[in-house]
């Protein structure tokens, strides 16, 4: 998935200003937040709300383009949460628009609900 992220933006002629990919891959931990073992989780999203804020954070100056991918259902240790990729033209645009994109997904589009 991410090698075809990466394979599409280089491709896309509108791309070319890109100099920089970043990529985060969330995965489920063996422990809570609080530190207690857990089995898995189960997650959900609100497909309308992601599409909402990633429409905001393309909009920033020096975005290019953002994919993002997120798990649902049943998920064990070790299983991918979301993959979420942002290009842009410099660093100083993607590092930013990254992590609000990743904090805002947390915060504003999953459910999650630890299996203990």
């Amino acid at each position: 998935m991410i090698d075809s992220w990466i394979k599409e933006i280089k491709e896309n002629p509108e791309s070319r200003k890109a100099g920089m990919i970043l990529i985060h891959n969330g995965i489920v931990r063996a422990t809570s937040k609080d530190g207690k073992p857990v089995k898995g989780m189960r997650l959900s999203y609100d497909q309308n709300k992601l599409k909402e804020i990633i429409r905001s954070i393309k909009a920033k100056e020096g975005i290019l383009e953002i994919k993002v991918w997120i798990n649902e259902g049943e998920l064990k240790i070790g299983d991918d949460i979301m993959k979420v990729l942002v290009a842009g033209r410099l660093r100083t645009d993607v590092f930013p628009a990254l992590q609000e994109l990743v904090s805002r997904i947390k915060k504003e589009v999953v459910i999650e609900e630890e299996i203990f």
